[in-house]
C-alpha cells in the first residue's frame, strides 16, 4: 500500500529539531506571508523620506559614494546608486520575466488575444497622462511642456510592493496584467527617453547589436538542450554588460534573459512517478550497497530537479531576495526626495501629480476597452472595476519619472516643482489604489 503525500506533510518535518531551525522557522514563516514584503518597502520609503529632508547631504553622499572595478586594462566606475539601480534591479527585473514567461506558456497570456491586452493598455497609460500634462502645463517662451514625458512611466517595483500589501485581493490574473504593463511601460519610457530627451552620446548600436547576440545564443542553447547554468549565467552577465555599454537601460536585458529561460520541464512527471516507483527498495533503506544507493539518490536528485522547468526552479528562489533585500534596498536610495517648497511651480506640480493619478487609470481603462470591443484582445477573467483599480495602481509613477524630470528641466525650482509633483501623485496614486481595490475586492 503506497503513503499518500497531502498538502500537510513538509520536508522540513523529516530533519531534526535543531536549536537554528527554532530560530529560522519563524523567519521563514513570516517571509512567505504576502503582505510581509509590502510593509518592508514602506518601511524603507518613509525611512529614505526622512533621512534625504532631515539630512539631506549625508543621504546624497551615501547613495552616491563612488567605486571602481578593474579588469584588466578595463576600468569601471560607479557609485551605489548605480548598483542598486543598474545592477541589482535588473536581477528584480529578471525575476519578472520568469514570472511573465511562466504565464506566457501556461498561465493568463498564453493566448495571444490575452497577451495583447497588457501592450495595448501601456500605450494608453502613456498617452492619457501626457495629453493631461500638456493641457495643464502653460506654453510659452519659457515652457514648462518640455515635461510631458515625466508621468508617463510606471514604477514597477512599487505597483509591485502595493500589490503584495494587498495580497490576494488582487487577482492573479490582475497581478500578471499589470506586471506585463509596466514592462511594456519601461521599455515605452526609454523610446520616450530617446525620441523627447535626447543625449548627446545617443545608444551604442554595435554594443546593443552584440548583447542581441548573445541574447539569440542564448535561447539557441536552451533549445538545443545546453542547460548549464553556469554557461547561461556567464553569458547573462556579458548581456547585461553589453547593455550598460550601449546606453539602454540594463534592466530590459534582465527582462530579455527571463523571457529566454524554457518554462517547460524535461522530465515528465509520470515518468518520474514510474522510476520512483522502481526504485522503491533502495528508498525504504532494503539496499544495503552504498554504491547502488549513491548512484539511485543521485538520478532521484535529478530526475526530481528536471520534473520541474527551469523557469520555476530559478523564479522561487529568487522572490525572498526581490522582496526582502532588492525591493527595499531600491526603495531606501530611490524614494529619498528632499521637499523644497521655495519658488514652487504649482502648475508644473500640478500637472505631473493629476497625470499620474487620472491619466493612467483613464489610458488603461479606455485602451483595454477598446481593444476588447474592436476584437484585438479577449475581456479580462476580472471585472472592468477590477481593472480601473490596476490602473490606479499603475499611476505610481516614481524612478523613471524622477529620471526624466532630471532631462527635462535643469536644476531648480521647476525641477524641484516636478519632483514634487512626482512624490504627491505616486503617494496619492498608491493610498487611493490600495484603498479602491480593497473595497471593491470584497465587494466582489
Amino acid at each position: 500500500m503506497s503513503a499518500k503525500v497531502t498538502s500537510s506533510d513538509r520536508i522540513e518535518d523529516l530533519f531534526p529539531e535543531t536549536p537554528v531551525r527554532k530560530i529560522i522557522t519563524p523567519i521563514e514563516r513570516l517571509m512567505k506571508v504576502e503582505t510581509t514584503g509590502g510593509i518592508v518597502l514602506i518601511i524603507m520609503t518613509v525611512a529614505a523620506l526622512l533621512w534625504a529632508n532631515l539630512s539631506p547631504e549625508t543621504y546624497h553622499h551615501f547613495w552616491h559614494m563612488p567605486f571602481s572595478l578593474k579588469i584588466g586594462d578595463w576600468l569601471g566606475n560607479g557609485d551605489l546608486h548605480w548598483l542598486i539601480n543598474d545592477a541589482l534591479m535588473t536581477i528584480f527585473f529578471f525575476n519578472i520575466g520568469l514570472e511573465v514567461k511562466g504565464e506566457m506558456t501556461y498561465g493568463e497570456l498564453h493566448n495571444p488575444k490575452a497577451a495583447s491586452l497588457p501592450i495595448i493598455a501601456a500605450a494608453g497609460g502613456m498617452l492619457f497622462p501626457a495629453l493631461i500634462y500638456l493641457m495643464l502645463c502653460p506654453h510659452g517662451a519659457n515652457s514648462a511642456a518640455h515635461g510631458w514625458g515625466i508621468p508617463t512611466a510606471t514604477d514597477i517595483a512599487f505597483v509591485v510592493g502595493c500589490m503584495a500589501i494587498l495580497g490576494k485581493k488582487v487577482p492573479h490574473a490582475l497581478r500578471v496584467m499589470i506586471l506585463t504593463l509596466a514592462i511594456a511601460d519601461d521599455i515605452g519610457a526609454i523610446l520616450v527617453i530617446a525620441i523627447g530627451y535626447p543625449s548627446g552620446d545617443g545608444i551604442n548600436f554595435a554594443a546593443l547589436g552584440a548583447g542581441f547576440a548573445l541574447l539569440v545564443l542564448i535561447n539557441v542553447l536552451f533549445r538545443i538542450g545546453v542547460r548549464n547554468l553556469l554557461l547561461h549565467g556567464v553569458i547573462g552577465v556579458a548581456v547585461w554588460a553589453f547593455f550598460v555599454k550601449s546606453g539602454v537601460h540594463p534592466t530590459i536585458a534582465g527582462v530579455l534573459l527571463g523571457l529566454s529561460v524554457p518554462a517547460k520541464a524535461v522530465v515528465a512527471n509520470s515518468k518520474m512517478a514510474h522510476f520512483a516507483s522502481n526504485v522503491g527498495g533502495v528508498l525504504s533503506g532494503e539496499t544495503k550497497d552504498r554504491n547502488e544507493k549513491y548512484e539511485v539518490f543521485t538520478m532521484l536528485k535529478r530526475g526530481a530537479s528536471e520534473s520541474i522547468s527551469m523557469q520555476e526552479r530559478l523564479f522561487k528562489p529568487l522572490v525572498p531576495w526581490v522582496n526582502f533585500f532588492i525591493m527595499p534596498l531600491f526603495a531606501l536610495s530611490n524614494a529619498g526626495v528632499e521637499i523644497k517648497l521655495g519658488g514652487l511651480e504649482v502648475p508644473v506640480m500640478g500637472a505631473v501629480a493629476l497625470a499620474l493619478v487620472f491619466g493612467k487609470p483613464i489610458g488603461i481603462f479606455l485602451f483595454s476597452l477598446l481593444a476588447v470591443k474592436v476584437g484585438v484582445s479577449v475581456k479580462p477573467s476580472y471585472s472592468w472595476k477590477v481593472l480601473w483599480g490596476g490602473g490606479m495602481l499603475a499611476g505610481i509613477g516614481f524612478t523613471m519619472a524622477l529620471f526624466v524630470s532630471s532631462l527635462a528641466f535643469d536644476v531648480g525650482a521647476r525641477q524641484d516643482s516636478a519632483k514634487l509633483g512626482i512624490l504627491l501623485g505616486s503617494f496619492c496614486a498608491a493610498i487611493l489604489g490600495t484603498i479602491y481595490m480593497s473595497i471593491v475586492s470584497k465587494k466582489e
